[in-house]
């Protein structure tokens, strides 16, 4: 099953998801798992493209 976690929170002043998820995707990333990051929201959080894609590929969409 493929799943999107999108995360809410603001990019500082927060260390909230990475403490969450650090953990969690190392033992994931072991396991074969991949991780996709949108370099547009990393650059300046512009184009819905990439998040579209990945929505529409994911079984299953949590968001937090």
């Amino acid at each position: 099953m493929k799943h999107l976690f999108i995360l809410n929170d603001p990019p500082y002043g927060t260390e909230r998801s990475y403490n969450a998820l650090r953990d969690m995707f190392s033992s994931f990333m072991r396991r074969g798992g991949s991780v996709g990051v949108c370099g547009t929201c990393l650059d300046a959080r512009g184009t819905m493209g990439q998040l579209t894609e990945w929505t529409a590929w994911a079984d299953k969409v949590l968001v937090f």
